[in-house]
């Protein structure tokens, strides 16, 4: 398991047990579960993701629905510029099927 993992889950059991995301809290849980992390990547990983609420971030989801919309709607317009784009070229097409240029004439 690599030291990030090691980090990750012991943030994960602390926040769950609701106790605080120090470097000393991380060092323990690693060592307990028999892994060796180095105390510097602890201090950072505890700094980092310390003073966040871990149980906000895993619930809150609201900014993927508002991104995906955002992507729909620009999809849905270029999907309209797409559709006028060969109206325009299958009205260039019949003007010359109309004056007897076709290919197959």
């Amino acid at each position: 398991m690599s030291t990030e993992s090691a980090l990750s889950f012991a943030t994960l059991i602390l926040a769950d047990a609701e106790i605080e995301v120090t470097s000393e809290n991380l060092l323990k849980l690693a060592s307990a579960a028999g892994y060796e992390v180095e105390s510097i990547f602890a201090d950072i990983y505890a700094k980092a993701i310390g003073s966040q609420d871990i149980a906000a971030l895993l619930s809150n989801f609201s900014a993927a629905p508002a991104a995906s919309g955002a992507v729909a709607s620009g999809a849905a317009a270029g999907s309209e510029a797409a559709a006028e784009e060969e109206k325009e070229e299958s009205a260039a097409e019949e003007s010359d099927d109309d004056m007897g240029f076709g290919l197959f004439d």
